[in-house]
């Protein structure tokens, strides 16, 4: 099949991502001693960078992908919500639903030495959105939901995803016809009643459905009841080195299992928020549930071959298919 086609419609979309923003902080070194202090590597600094992570990655790999996206999210009155601001702009994200809290940007700083991760600490506020802020981003989503063409919802459970939120969302929603694609997170699987679809990995799919995953046998009964319990069209389970398997609703659950596309696996650091991009731009340029999932499959098989956070452009996506 040709997937150019899908591909090149990516630019006619407008992508609206609710979720929660995150500066990705990574500090570059080597390790050539042992700290005498502790048993610990000691890490010599030589670089640090900034990337997005969290809903600003996905919103990042939409437009990378030719697709225009808005982000609809929370950041602190810091330098780190400055800066993810800014390099939300440069990108071309529309950053007006952005609100501004008492609460701390999202950080999360990797330290990488020889390509390895030695180890991550993060600064947070996960407590709910509440108040004024809450109000304000309930009136923002109903202000400007209509002239978007799906929308993704990214959950990283630092607290911007609520019940309430995501019962406001799927409302609005299904008044327009509007596809909804959630990105999961482990004990919120009671809040996505009646979105279009959720892209769990197998440990989130299994809690979601209350049923360990150990061979495709367990496989298909968490599918199966994910489809039912969230009355959602389709579910695509992201397995790693095993692929994908996406349930499709009907009146007999339709399976198709996807080879994974990765030639070769460094870093899978941000590889869901590029699966549930290319998902969800796919699917609003024509493409069927099975095609989205054979191209955000071939995405996620580009990013995973990068260290650190990336993203994927509309050429290396097609390369992947050659």
């Amino acid at each position: 099949m040709d997937y150019r086609d899908f591909v090149a419609r990516f630019g006619q979309q407008d992508i609206l991502v609710i979720g929660d923003l995150i500066l990705d902080h990574y500090l570059w070194g080597k390790v050539s001693r042992i700290s005498p202090e502790a048993p610990v590597p000691v890490v010599d600094v030589e670089r640090e960078s900034f990337l997005l992570g969290g809903a600003a990655n996905v919103a990042h790999n939409i437009v990378s992908l030719g697709g225009k996206a808005a982000v609809i999210g929370v950041s602190g009155s810091d330098a780190a919500g400055e800066a993810l601001g800014d390099m939300l702009g440069r990108q071309g994200v529309e950053c007006s639903g952005i609100f501004v809290s008492n609460r701390p940007t999202t950080v999360k700083t990797r330290v990488i030495a020889h390509n390895q991760q030695v180890v991550r600490f993060d600064r947070e506020d996960r407590n709910y959105i509440t108040g004024r802020v809450l109000k304000g981003i309930m009136e923002y989503i109903e202000t400007v939901y209509r002239k978007f063409d799906a929308i993704i919802v990214s959950d990283y459970r630092k607290g911007m995803i609520s019940a309430e939120l995501i019962r406001k969302i799927v409302e609005k929603a299904a008044r327009r016809k509007i596809f909804v694609a959630v990105d999961p997170k482990i004990g919120h699987f009671g809040f996505y009643k009646g979105v279009s679809l959720i892209t769990p990995n197998v440990t989130e799919a299994a809690d979601g459905a209350h049923c360990e995953i150990f061979d495709e046998a367990t496989l298909m009964r968490a599918g199966r009841t994910l489809i039912k319990k969230l009355d959602c069209r389709a579910v695509l389970i992201t397995r790693g080195e095993q692929g994908m398997s996406l349930f499709e609703r009907a009146r007999v659950t339709r399976v198709t299992h996807i080879p994974t596309a990765a030639r070769k696996v460094y870093d899978v650091t941000g590889a869901g928020d590029t699966v549930i991009s290319a998902f969800t731009l796919a699917h609003a340029s024509g493409a069927g549930m099975e095609e989205a999932s054979v191209i955000a499959n071939h995405a996620a098989g580009v990013v995973v071959g990068e260290v650190g956070t990336a993203v994927v452009t509309p050429e290396q996506l097609l390369e992947s298919f050659a």
